[in-house]
């Protein structure tokens, strides 16, 4: 009798979990039929791939987890929508809490501090490669996926799909963190203003060649000059010929840090940074784990000619072509400002504005027609005076998921399974229509994009031109990326308030720089807490016998050549040939 028991209750938990296991595909036959759409896969390479998540999550059902990423529309969706459909296809529960980027980078460090379990996952910034390959406090993906979490690595994960996972591979040439979301500045401009006869017989007859999209900071320059001081009103409305942000606060040392040194040239030549100084100006031989430096004495380039130019133009454009309260705006206030349709171009603007942007007039933004069409493209940036060919022409935010080591086993597991959920070849044809931050090839070059490209303002097309590996993240020569950041913001509000000039700036900026890099340097030599690949500073010299020798470029005697435009359909047309 006991041994029939048994088998009553053997049988009965199969058949709980068959019903269970059967509930869960039909969750997910719902949801791929309903949400799924458009996708990569068949309906029936889905259901397999949800088929994996089922039984791979079964030993984690019930868990609840708490996951943290900045906000942008992408992750909106994840946390508003994707975690549901996760939920009810996996039984487990995730709190996807969404804060701002500082923020975010401050939970990274804390946990990462104290070793206490703050979050079971992050999407954090590609940025922190460097940091998280030295300090060895963030999951090896590569490790894991081959060892421990081998049980729970999905199998269609694809990592050759995956655009940018170079720029999440160590100088070890490990993975540390999976890309989310993917978005790049570029130049932004009002086509319809441009294409007018009038302002292009106007502009040609002033400055002397066609108004059309800036190559370099000149050009720039005058479009800025030429609508802000010659056009000044459009159909009634004051509008302004450069669009830009100064509020102290982090964004604005991540907005210098992202690009703005390396657009005008202050690094070296090399991609996907420069080699030996890359974009924050900080100096680290080839082949080499030990930054040398950010001073120009020190062989490094933060405050020297190219990046006091940066500063200087940076400050001037805001004062001088800028709508009134720009230097007061932050990098999410910037956004809706630009929407109101009274600036003719931004030379530093996300691609992951352009969710934002493609709304119809009927929810405030200006800068569509009747029909829902952007009166504004998208377009490479300029570059500055110093910039050469073979240097990276500007930034590529790669918002990537990492696990920190203080995560317990089990709830990292949980974790994983929800990061790969979301990036999944079923979800992410539709999240990349939502949130249009591609991260995977077979996405973008999904026909649906094909189809909908025209409304997206050159979006599409520059994703799927080979121009896009010339911008890239912060990359490995910046040894610890939240102790150096915070020291960006502060200096570079001086100059906005007036406190500094661009030189005072720099100079204290590259000074306490070097402060921070020479502390990491003692805590790697007496405790090993870089693993051996903190920094190893130059003893500083005459900033002269670096200057134009291998360290910092020389001051130009002309920071301003003559102004170079490209016609835009010329453009999109060399991407499409390629």
């Amino acid at each position: 009798m006991r041994n029939i028991l048994l088998s009553a209750v053997a049988a009965s938990a199969v058949i709980a979990a068959s019903s269970q296991a059967f509930a869960d595909s039909a969750a997910a036959k719902k949801w791929i039929d309903s949400e799924f759409q458009p996708s990569a896969l068949s309906k029936a390479d889905q259901m397999s791939e949800m088929d994996w998540f089922i039984g791979a999550a079964e030993p984690f059902k019930g868990m609840e987890i708490n996951v943290l990423s900045e906000g942008i529309p992408t992750h909106s969706y994840e946390s508003e929508v994707l975690t549901k459909a996760f939920l009810e296809i996996t039984g487990i529960k995730v709190n996807h809490q969404i804060l701002g980027e500082g923020e975010v980078v401050q939970a990274v460090q804390t946990q990462m501090q104290t070793e206490r379990n703050l979050y079971d996952a992050y999407v954090n910034d590609s940025d922190l490669i460097g940091t998280h390959s030295r300090l060895q406090l963030a999951y090896n993906l590569t490790d894991w996926m081959a060892g421990e979490g081998s049980d729970v690595t999905n199998p269609g994960l694809d990592l050759d799909d995956f655009m940018g996972t170079q720029f999440t591979t160590g100088p070890d040439g490990d993975l540390y963190q999976l890309p989310d979301q993917q978005f790049a500045n570029l130049y932004w401009f009002r086509k319809d203003w441009f294409d007018r006869q009038e302002y292009k017989d106007a502009f040609m007859a002033k400055y002397g060649y066609e108004l059309g999209v800036p190559v370099n900071w000149s050009a720039y320059e005058d479009i800025a000059e030429f609508f802000s001081k010659d056009v000044k009103t459009i159909d009634g409305v004051e509008i302004f010929g450069h669009m830009d942000y100064g509020k102290r606060a982090p964004d604005l040392g991540w907005r210098m840090t992202d690009a703005w040194l390396s657009m005008a040239g202050a690094g070296s030549k090399g991609e996907p940074n420069g080699v030996p100084i890359d974009e924050w100006g900080i100096r680290m031989e080839a082949g080499s784990c030990n930054p040398a430096g950010a001073s120009v004495s020190r062989g490094g380039a933060a405050n020297g000619p190219a990046a006091v130019y940066a500063i200087r133009k940076w400050d001037e454009w805001l004062r001088n072509f800028a709508p009134p309260g720009a230097a007061s705006f932050d990098f999410y206030q910037s956004l809706p400002a630009l929407s109101q349709g009274n600036v003719a171009q931004q030379i530093f603007w996300y691609t992951a504005f352009t969710a934002d942007m493609v709304k119809p007039k009927s929810e405030g933004n200006n800068t569509v027609d009747d029909a829902g069409k952007p009166l504004w493209r998208m377009a490479p940036s300029p570059h500055g005076p110093y910039w050469e060919e073979g240097q990276k022409v500007g930034y590529q935010d790669v918002g990537s998921w990492t696990i920190l080591k203080s995560t317990p086993v089990d709830r990292a597991k949980a974790a994983w399974l929800y990061a790969q959920f979301v990036v999944s070849k079923t979800v992410d044809v539709k999240k990349s229509h939502v949130g249009l931050t591609f991260i995977r090839d077979s996405s973008v070059n999904h026909e649906s994009f094909s189809e909908r490209a025209p409304n997206l303002g050159g979006l599409v097309e520059f994703y799927r031109s080979p121009d896009r590996v010339a911008w890239s993240p912060t990359g490995i020569n910046v040894p610890d990326y939240p102790k150096l950041a915070q020291i960006w913001w502060q200096q570079i509000g001086d100059v906005n308030s007036g406190a500094f000039t661009p030189q005072e700036a720099m100079n204290r900026l590259a000074e306490e720089m070097d402060i921070t890099m020479a502390r990491m340097e003692r805590a790697d030599v007496a405790a090993n807490v870089y693993g051996g690949c903190g920094p190893r500073l130059n003893e500083p010299k005459d900033e002269s016998e670096w200057l134009g020798k291998g360290g910092a470029k020389a001051k130009l005697d002309n920071e301003k050549p003559d102004g170079i435009t490209v016609n835009y359909d010329e453009l999109v047309a060399r991407w499409a040939s390629n």
